[in-house]
């Protein structure tokens, strides 16, 4: 009797998990607007990745690609023709797109959040009647660039002072003239300069006496008179943001332009602490990505290269170990920071998401650091992607309005003090 012929089996290959790990319950929309993102990083997004880093160069191809994909009105509510996308889905999807090319995805939320502070961020907010039917009126413009013309918008923060973490009114101004307001100031580390649609600014009315509350989140056109783009961009990671000095000079916008009421910043700023942890998803990408390199490279799974196997060295297993565990605790952070986002959060809540912020970003780099030290010369080399990640991660720390630096300034402040204590109260 002859032997029952047995088909040889398929070798078994590394699959890398979701963003959100194997057992997170995703709803339909979280699943399709993840399988989008993933589609686009894998097929198209993850090869031209090196390209922009070599070139310091924007990614229009994948900003083409997410237009065709619907991804641009992600943050855009429902009733506008948008995803209506929460915090928690959102984020998710910028750390998948951060698995493929951290330049794509850092840019993309600053797109995104034109759609997340106007939209469900402004509704949580305290406005009057007319404020708030003036602001559906406004938000209703600006949706309908994204969705039905593809617009892409930006949100240059930084002004090298001490206005991007809070700390003092906004240099850039905004005059109040009749139908609209004149904008004069200057924009460092502006990603997407030379590439958005339209730049969401972020400004003080000018009147005298003006504080942090009379911040105004103004659209201003690319190619408005007075809007110019200056510098090179050579820096050491992230660099397909193309992050140029935006230059505004007497820039006359419309009522229409306002993304928030005045005054309306201030009081997300406050209420809303969220809003500014949505850098750290890009980061949370990075260090997925890097594991799932990792692992592919030791088993001699990378595309490209020779089926050389180098998982059978104890040392290498222990470091995969260690990658491992910090890829888990930072995914836990980074799950339980979008699922605690909410207007008026707690104290402890708050502080929370100065240490996920702060932790993710830190253990990007480190998960990052031990995938080079482990794949050894080869992960030198441009050709593979390792590096490019290592450059990326490095720059997280550095991010406005919450650098690592400031993290831990207020997390220790908060830690220490209740609201108001000051320290000659304690001393008298």
């Amino acid at each position: 009797m002859s032997a029952v012929p047995v088909a040889p089996r398929e070798p078994l290959r590394y699959q890398p998990p979701s963003i959100a790990g194997p057992a997170y319950p995703l709803t339909d929309k979280q699943r399709t607007l993840l399988d989008i993102a993933a589609r686009l990083g894998r097929e198209k997004f993850a090869a031209r990745a090196e390209r922009y880093d070599r070139e310091a160069s924007f990614p229009f191809e994948n900003y083409a690609d997410m237009r065709e994909a619907g991804l641009l009105r992600i943050c855009v509510p429902e009733q506008y023709g948008g995803w209506g996308a929460d915090f928690t889905t959102y984020v998710m999807v910028s750390a998948e797109l951060g698995r493929h090319c951290g330049s794509t995805a850092l840019t993309f939320n600053m797109h995104a959040c034109s759609g997340m502070w106007s939209g469900f961020i402004a509704d949580d907010l305290d406005m009057s009647d007319a404020d708030r039917a003036t602001h559906e009126k406004h938000r209703a413009v600006h949706y309908r660039r994204i969705v039905e013309e593809g617009k892409v918008y930006s949100q240059p923060f930084s002004e090298g002072g001490a206005a991007a973490a809070g700390k003092a009114p906004w240099g850039t101004l905004a005059r109040k003239v009749d139908g609209g307001y004149v904008v004069s100031g200057r924009k460092i580390f502006a990603s997407l300069s030379g590439a958005a649609d339209y730049y969401g600014i972020l400004c003080t009315v000018d009147k005298p006496g003006a504080t942090l509350r009379d911040s105004l989140y103004l659209a201003v056109p690319a190619d408005a008179p007075g809007v110019s783009v200056t510098g090179d961009w050579d820096p050491l990671g992230m660099r397909g943001t193309v992050s140029r000095t935006l230059i505004l000079k007497d820039v006359l916008v419309p009522d229409e332009a306002r993304l928030m009421p005045e005054g309306m910043y201030a009081q997300a700023a406050m209420r809303w602490p969220h809003m500014f942890a949505t850098l750290s998803p890009t980061y949370m990408g990075i260090a997925q990505a890097a594991y799932d390199f990792t692992v592919q490279y030791l088993r001699g799974e990378v595309p490209g290269m020779p089926p050389v196997k180098r998982r059978m060295y104890p040392t290498k297993q222990i470091t995969v170990a260690e990658m491992r565990i910090k890829l888990e605790q930072t995914r836990a952070l980074f799950l339980r920071n979008a699922a605690d986002a909410r207007v008026d959060p707690p104290k402890d809540t708050r502080m929370a998401i100065y240490a996920a912020h702060y932790s993710i970003m830190e253990a990007a780099n480190e998960i990052c650091r031990l995938a080079v030290r482990t794949c050894g010369g080869q992960s030198m080399l441009k050709t593979l992607p390792l590096e490019r990640m290592y450059r990326d991660s490095r720059c997280g720390s550095l991010m406005l309005p919450w650098t690592a630096e400031l993290c831990l300034d207020r997390l220790g402040r908060e830690c220490l003090y209740e609201p108001g204590e000051r320290d000659e109260e304690a001393l008298q």
